[in-house]
């Protein structure tokens, strides 16, 4: 037994293979390549992605900035142009008297929202200010005080500081009897502008029309030409420019330098006296996000090839795996599929079954619709004959035969009516369409009109007609379509039998189809969307089986039209049929 495990280890060592597969290390070629190849370009790409998607924030950051500078300035400029036309700071000029003046101009800077208020008499002196230390302070030798008196205008005026930086002032001079009293002088606040950009990574500079650097995130700038500025702070020599810009194989070609760091320049002008804004960007933001999906898609190709070898290596292992889990899966649907083939023949057995008595349930359904139905229809003509014999036996016995006759014929035509609608009630069960003819709306509307007359007499109901004055022709069966008519006209008595004042509007208009709409002032339609399926009723027990709506609307149908229902906007319910004008639509309704 010894020998032979020994011989069975000496054959496992003889068949392994030494070393990787060809195939495995021409795989593993492949993907190093392809994963040099992917990162180069797309180093590539996202780098001139992102920095496009920086310029352009940056373009709208500067749009931003632009704007905020200009409206704080209009803003402000039109601040002198007010207080200069103050009749208590004119006449506090006037008199000297200047007690009340630092009151008011800090009430005004509150309200206002600007920087600080300085009111000077004609000498220069301080005589009101917000900054209550400057009283009395002497400023006859500044640009803003001579410049205000020579004009009639609002002067602007950027003044240095000693501290560095700049101060943006509005004065205005105040005229009172022909000559010049004193001068207002309105301080813009622009530097809490640069302490909000202080807080971003970009280095934001504002210049004037000259180059000069007036407001900027970067101290040091103020009051210099931006040109000397950025010299300042370029590399000092071209081999410590060339190692900085090898620190980073793939930085772009930089606009420009910034404290040794090549930054992009986006620059934007300010629509005020030759402004320009500029704003630099460090590359880092962009290095570290093509950075991050380059070392993801490098982690990606690692990963791949780790799975790559993997399942080249186990390669018959998993043949033979997958093998064994087939055969067994195969034994498995087998198995299943025996028990399928007995479930399925028992089941078209048992579906036989069910056909057959689904078809006799069929067949007894709609006998119980069709005796529902004639029930239904037939109700209608057999009131009106009741109502008219009441009335020939009351004409009889007041000797008044001839009118007499006149009721007993109207019964004979509801009797024929009656065998027509017998006839006709098929026409829910199966199509109709063989007695179609042309037929004169207008007529079956009168018609319908006079078959409803007894049950209109019973009620006290306003009828309103709107027909037009020449025939609305449409190809029709004339019985079935009066059948629709005294359906709808039905419907809107039992809507409105509650009601004070009960109304019902008929209105026939023929355009391109002839449309009749029957309208009510009753409480409208509840359930819109089952309305016309058969059976279906808000009827109490005994009132109706809800099979008129359903008739009509198939006998509308047959005709090549629709029935349609909705309420009213003042209320009630308001129905629409809808038929093809004769010459026009006949093929439709044929």
């Amino acid at each position: 037994m010894f020998s032979e495990r020994a011989s069975g280890m000496t054959d496992q060592t003889a068949e392994t293979p030494q070393g990787l597969p060809w195939r495995v290390k021409l795989v593993v070629l492949l993907l190093i390549l392809a994963a040099i190849g992917v990162v180069l370009v797309s180093n590539r790409w996202l780098t001139e992605r992102f920095i496009d998607s920086t310029r352009n924030r940056s373009d709208v950051r500067l749009a931003l900035y632009s704007g905020n500078l200009v409206s704080e300035l209009q803003r402000t400029s039109v601040v002198p142009l007010l207080l200069a036309r103050d009749p208590d700071l004119i006449q506090a000029l006037k008199d000297g008297n200047f007690s009340r003046t630092p009151a008011k101009l800090i009430a005004l800077q509150s309200e206002i929202g600007v920087a600080s208020i300085r009111l000077l008499d004609g000498d220069g002196r301080v005589v009101g200010a917000t900054n209550r230390n400057i009283l009395g302070a002497n400023f006859r030798s500044e640009s803003y005080f001579i410049d205000a008196q020579r004009t009639n205008e609002t002067i602007f005026t950027s003044t240095p500081r000693d501290s560095g930086g700049y101060d943006f002032s509005y004065s205005r001079a105040i005229r009172g009897d022909g000559k010049v009293l004193g001068v207002i002088v309105v301080s813009v606040d622009l530097l809490k502008y640069e302490r909000a950009w202080s807080g971003l990574n970009d280095a934001v500079v504002v210049t004037n029309s000259e180059g000069t650097v007036i407001l900027t995130t970067v101290p040091s700038w103020r009051g210099k030409a931006l040109n000397d500025a950025m010299a300042e702070t370029e590399p000092t020599s071209a081999l410590e420019r060339a190692f900085q810009a090898s620190t980073d194989w793939a930085r772009p070609r930089p606009d420009a330098w910034m404290q040794g760091v090549p930054v992009m320049k986006t620059e934007a002008r300010i629509p005020f006296r030759g402004w320009r804004i500029v704003t630099f960007t460090d590359y880092v933001q962009v290095r570290e996000k093509v950075n991050g999906i380059l070392a993801l898609e490098i982690m990606g190709f690692a990963i791949l090839m780790s799975i790559a070898f993997y399942f080249l290596t186990r390669r018959a292992w998993s043949r033979s795996l997958s093998l064994q889990r087939e055969s067994a899966e195969l034994r498995a649907l087998n198995a299943r599929l025996q028990r399928e083939i007995a479930e399925r023949e028992k089941v078209e057995a048992n579906l036989q079954v069910a056909e057959q008595t689904l078809e006799q349930s069929s067949k007894l359904a709609v006998l119980g619709e069709m005796s529902a139905a004639v029930s239904h229809e037939l109700n209608q003509p057999l009131a009106a004959m009741k109502t008219y014999l009441a009335g020939a036996r009351l004409l009889l016995q007041r000797r008044r035969p001839d009118e007499a006759l006149s009721s007993f014929q109207r019964i004979d035509d509801l009797i024929e009516r009656m065998g027509s609608i017998t006839r006709q009630l098929k026409s829910y069960a199966r199509k109709g369409g063989e007695a179609f003819e042309p037929v004169d709306l207008r007529m079956c509307i009168s018609s319908a009109l006079a078959m409803m007359e007894p049950q209109l007499k019973s009620r006290v109901v306003r009828i309103t007609r709107g027909l037009p004055r020449q025939p609305v022709m449409v190809m029709a069966d004339r019985i079935r379509l009066e059948q629709v008519i005294i359906n709808l006209l039905r419907n809107s008595l039992d809507a409105i039998k509650d009601v004070s004042s009960p109304q019902i509007d008929l209105l026939l208009s023929a355009g391109e189809t002839a449309t009749l709409t029957v309208r009510d002032n009753g409480h409208g339609i509840t359930d819109l969307d089952h309305l016309f399926e058969p059976f279906y009723t808000t009827k109490k027990p005994g009132e109706g089986v809800g099979l008129g709506l359903a008739i009509s609307s198939g006998i509308v149908t047959d005709l090549g039209g629709r029935l349609t229902a909705h309420n009213g906007e003042e209320g009630g319910a308001v129905f629409e049929m809808q038929l093809p004008i004769l010459g026009h639509e006949q093929q439709a309704a044929e």
